[in-house]
C-alpha cells in the first residue's frame, strides 16, 4: 500500500511575529497559512485538522483570518476528486479554533479520532476562547451519537494504529492531549504534527537565539513547559522523514536535521535542498 499525503489549504490567519516564535521582535504581522491535510492510498480517505468555522472565532483570540471560498473544506476536498462523504476518518491533532473548526460538517458515521486527555483540556477552561464553545459543543453531541467518536489514551496506551499504515503518537509540548499523525509513505513516514512546529526555517533551520546544535526554538502558544515543548520538536524531528505543521511548508529529515522544504503539496512529491552550512539561501516560508 502506498499512502500519499495533501495538503488542504483552508485558509490563512494573521498574528504577531512573536505568537508563531519566540523571541522574535515584536510589532511585525505575519500572515500564515491554516493547513489540513488529506491521506490518499488507504481503503477510505482520510482527513487531518478542519481548520477555522469562520472570522468571528479567529478574531475572539486576535487572530486575522483571511477565509476565501476556494478555502472550504468541500472545495479542497473536491480538488482531489473527494467528496466530505466519501472520507472515512477524520483526525484531529488538537481541538484549538483553527484546527477544529469544521467537523460538524462530517457525518456522525465519520467516526472523529481524538486524544480523550485533548478533549479534557479543550473543556476545562484553561486556555479560554482557544477553543471555539460551537466546536465543542458539537463534539459533546458527537460523543453521544454511536461510534462518532474514536477516543485515544495515548498517553497510557503509547502509539495507536487507526488504518494501515497511519498511526497516531502522543505529541506532547503545544497542548496537553496534542497528537502527531505518522503516515508511511513509499519515501519514509511522514509526521502530521499540528502545532508542534509553526515556522521551520526560524524554530528549527536556524534555530533563532539558540546556540546549542540543533536545539530548536519554540513558538509563544504552549500549554505545558518549556522542556516539554522542546522535546516535543525534537521527538518529531526525529520520527520522521517528511515534517508537515499546520501553519507552514513541509520540509524533509534526515537524522533529525532538515535537509529540503517540501515544493508543492503533496508528499511524497518534489524537495528543494537546503544550501550547504555557510552558503547563502532564500527560503520563502508561510506561503
Amino acid at each position: 500500500m502506498s499512502l500519499t499525503v495533501h495538503t488542504l489549504e483552508l485558509g490563512r490567519a494573521a498574528a504577531d511575529s512573536t505568537f508563531f516564535v519566540r523571541h522574535r521582535v515584536p510589532g511585525t504581522l505575519v500572515s500564515a497559512p491554516v493547513h489540513g491535510y488529506l491521506i490518499l492510498g488507504g481503503d477510505a480517505p482520510i482527513v487531518v485538522d478542519t481548520g477555522f468555522r469562520n472570522d468571528d472565532v479567529m478574531a475572539r483570540v486576535g487572530l486575522h483570518p483571511e477565509l476565501r471560498d476556494e478555502n472550504s473544506m468541500e472545495a479542497q476536498l473536491d480538488r482531489y476528486g473527494v467528496s466530505i462523504d466519501e472520507v472515512g476518518m477524520v483526525i484531529q491533532t488538537h481541538l484549538h479554533v483553527d484546527h477544529a473548526g469544521h467537523i460538524d460538517k462530517f457525518p456522525t458515521t465519520t467516526p472523529v479520532v481524538v486524544n480523550r486527555a485533548e478533549m479534557e483540556f479543550a473543556a476545562s477552561g484553561l486556555q479560554g476562547l482557544g477553543y471555539a464553545p460551537e466546536d465543542l459543543k458539537h463534539m459533546i453531541d458527537r460523543t453521544h451519537a454511536p461510534d462518532a467518536v474514536r477516543w485515544l489514551d495515548l498517553e497510557l496506551t503509547g502509539p495507536v494504529s487507526v488504518a494501515p499504515g497511519v498511526r497516531c503518537e502522543h505529541a506532547g509540548g503545544h497542548t496537553d492531549g496534542s497528537l502527531v499523525v505518522y503516515v508511511d509513505t513509499e519515501h519514509g513516514p511522514a509526521a502530521i504534527c499540528g502545532d508542534i512546529l509553526y515556522d521551520i526555517e526560524d524554530q528549527v533551520i536556524t534555530g533563532l537565539m539558540q546556540n546549542g546544535f540543533l536545539e530548536p526554538q519554540v513558538s509563544n502558544n504552549f500549554s505545558g513547559s518549556l522542556r516539554g515543548e522542546t522535546a516535543a520538536i525534537k521527538k518529531v524531528l526525529n520520527n520522521a522523514t517528511f515534517v508537515l505543521p499546520g501553519h507552514d511548508i513541509g520540509a524533509k529529515v534526515e537524522n533529525g536535521q532538515v535537509i529540503g522544504r517540501v515544493e508543492g503539496l503533496t508528499v511524497p512529491g518534489p524537495v528543494i535542498a537546503l544550501p550547504s552550512p555557510g552558503a547563502s539561501r532564500e527560503v520563502s516560508l508561510n506561503s
